[in-house]
This record gives C-alpha cells, sequence and structure tokens, in this order.
C-alpha cells in the first residue's frame, strides 16, 4: 500500500496534484488566519492543556419505528469491477489557549482518495486564528462568504462554538471540491445526511450533493456514534442477528423541524464482529445504485472493523497530535511576541482532586 503526501499551508509555497481536487483555496482563509494574529501581539496567553479535538456532529434527535412488514437486511456482494476511486474529507479544531480579548484556535481539513492499491492525500492547514468579540462577527462571515457567496450573512456563534463552525466552513468546501472535480467515484463524508441545523444549513449540503450526482459521483455519509433510535434501542445496535456483509434500511424516520434528511438512512455492517454503523446515502439516488455503491466501496476500498479506510486515514490525517499542539503554541509565542501566564485552577485549588477543572466533550 503506497500513501502519496501533499499538503496546503499558510506558506507561499504550495505543493499538491493537479487532480482529483480544486485546490483553489480562498485566499480569505489564509488572510483572515494572519490578520487574525497580527491583532495578538504582545498580550498575554493562557495555554489550553486539553489536547482533545472538537466535535463536528451536531446532537440529532431522531426516531425510527419498527416498519410492518419487519425490515429485512439487503445483503452485500463486493463490487472490484468497474475499478472505483474513493474519496473522503474529515476535518478538525482545536483551542490553543485564551488571551486577554479572545480565544486562538486552530484548524485543519484531510482530503483522502484511493486509486487502485494507493492512497494518497492533500492536507489543508492548519489554520490558526485569534477569535475576539471584535472580529468574531467579521471572520465568520468573511469565511461564510468566502465559501458559499449566494448564502446570506449569518449572527456569529458564540465562543463555545466558532472553532466547530469554522471547521465546518472548511470541511463543507473540501466536500464541494470533490463532488465537483471528481467523477464516477464514491465520496464519503464524515457524519450523517441531516441537515437544518447551524453546522449544516440544508441548502449548503444540497448543492453539494446535486453537484455530486452531476458528476456521476454517490455521496456515502458514515456517522461513528448515533443517537438515532429504532424501536427504542440505538440504531446501530437494533439488528444484532444480521450477518454482515449486508444493509439494513430504516424508514419511518420523522426529523422535526427546521431538521430535514437529505439521505436515506441504513445500518451498515459491512465486517464480520461487533461494527455496525449509521449510513446516509444521498436519497436523489435511485434504490439500486444505493446498493451498488456500498458493493464498490467494499469491492474497492479496505474495510476494517466495519469502516473504509479511506475515512479512516481522513480523520487520523486532520487530528492534532500532541506535539503539534506544542509547536503551534510555540511557534504563536514566539511570532508574536506572547507571554504565557498560568492561570489557578479554580477547581483544582478548591477541591484538590476532587476538582474536575475545565471540561470539554471534544471527541471527534
Amino acid at each position: 500500500m503506497v500513501i502519496e503526501q501533499y499538503t496546503i499551508t499558510t506558506t507561499s509555497k504550495y505543493n499538491f496534484p493537479q487532480n482529483p481536487i480544486d485546490t483553489a483555496l480562498p485566499q480569505r482563509f489564509i488572510e483572515l488566519s494572519l490578520h487574525s494574529l497580527k491583532q495578538v501581539q504582545n498580550q498575554t496567553i493562557q495555554l489550553n492543556q486539553q489536547t482533545i479535538q472538537q466535535p463536528l456532529n451536531s446532537q440529532e434527535t431522531l426516531i425510527a419505528q419498527q416498519s410492518n412488514p419487519p425490515t429485512l437486511p439487503i445483503p452485500l456482494i463486493p463490487k472490484p469491477e468497474p475499478p472505483t476511486t474513493i474519496a473522503a474529507v474529515d476535518t478538525s479544531s482545536i483551542k490553543l489557549g485564551e488571551t486577554s480579548k479572545g480565544i486562538i484556535v486552530a484548524v485543519r481539513g484531510t482530503t483522502v482518495w484511493k486509486r487502485a492499491k494507493n492512497y494518497a492525500y492533500l492536507r489543508v492547514g492548519p489554520f490558526i486564528f485569534h477569535i475576539t468579540e471584535d472580529n468574531i462577527q467579521e471572520v465568520y462571515n468573511a469565511l461564510l462568504k468566502a465559501y458559499f457567496p449566494e448564502q446570506n450573512p449569518q449572527a456569529s456563534p458564540g465562543f463555545l462554538q466558532i472553532p466547530v463552525r469554522m471547521a465546518n466552513l472548511l470541511e463543507r468546501w473540501l466536500q464541494f471540491s470533490l463532488a465537483k472535480t471528481m467523477s464516477n467515484s464514491l465520496i464519503l463524508f464524515d457524519g450523517s445526511l441531516t441537515a437544518g441545523t447551524p453546522d449544516t444549513p440544508a441548502h449548503q449540503l444540497r448543492e453539494i450533493l446535486a453537484t455530486a450526482r452531476s458528476m456521476g459521483n454517490t455521496v456515502l455519509a458514515f456517522t461513528k456514534v448515533t443517537t438515532l433510535r429504532f424501536n427504542g434501542c440505538l440504531l446501530t445496535e437494533a439488528f444484532p442477528a444480521y450477518r454482515p456483509p449486508c444493509l439494513i434500511a430504516v424508514a419511518n424516520i420523522k426529523p422535526k423541524p427546521p431538521l430535514t434528511l437529505l439521505g436515506e438512512v441504513h445500518v451498515a455492517k459491512l465486517a464480520r464482529g461487533n461494527y455496525a454503523f449509521r449510513l446516509d446515502i444521498d436519497r436523489e439516488v435511485p434504490a439500486p445504485k444505493r446498493v451498488e455503491a456500498v458493493e464498490r466501496l467494499l469491492g474497492n476500498d479496505l474495510i476494517t472493523q466495519g469502516y473504509p479506510e479511506t475515512l479512516r486515514l481522513a480523520h487520523i490525517l486532520c487530528t492534532f497530535t500532541a506535539n503539534e499542539v506544542i509547536a503551534m503554541q510555540h511557534f504563536i509565542q514566539h511570532r508574536y511576541r506572547l507571554k504565557i501566564i498560568d492561570r489557578p485552577d479554580m477547581h483544582r485549588l478548591l477541591f484538590g482532586p476532587f476538582g474536575k477543572g475545565e471540561i470539554h466533550h471534544e471527541i471527534v
């Protein structure tokens, strides 16, 4: 197995492939990153000690009811022919520290694609931003306009949500780039095809899916952890007797407005063992083509623990390691002459070993 690397950073020299992704990354992302960091020079910074990444998926409140007759599994037969390119996208964000005026966050995205036996990837970022009360609206809407110029300006999210929302904008752009540059391929998303949330406006996702279909692509969205329940059970645990590889179509899902489902929801059991995932497939693709798409995935990608290797690599390559976090903190400290301070952890100070301190639910 061969993995090729391409990286886009904030430097002026780029090294990237001509295919299969449009690499015209909007300059606004880089410009806003550099501009926001210039405003933080000579300030103090409290480094963030939490190195776990921010989550990108919103919680969904969806319930599915048993259909009549009972749902039956759809057996899958791997189809290595015709050879099919598999591509995947994932992004990650993390808070690096706090200043007297705001927070410093980093955002990065990765696209991975597999052709024949070779994997290649394009890593975009990291982009480092200093977000304050004064610039949060400007930064968010400037990025929104650069990625989706037809969308109206939105109220900016708060400090807790801004890292996730910025990473989500980058993710949507990477997804759209794949959708319009790949052809007759399978594009894998991390998360569901549920739209209507602040993270995933419906018109954005509809545009991405329509563009993918026009190029002959099929979008498959894998959810690692779902809150969707089927007859009172977690969706991924509701069909223990069905033998893999198989799909189980889940009907009668009624999302609460403004949520809308742009994909047909399935349980995907693609490998032996107790591994099942929620799988959303673009609902505008005919049902036989949806099943065929999963069979082509089985025949053209490695499936370990029921999860596609292409999507696994996208997640691994976009996630920040502890060494990378330290390096970014060191860079901004020296480049912008920041003075590191160590504020006391009041929870630890008051409660000793029983004080949990700042808690981040940041597992991606």
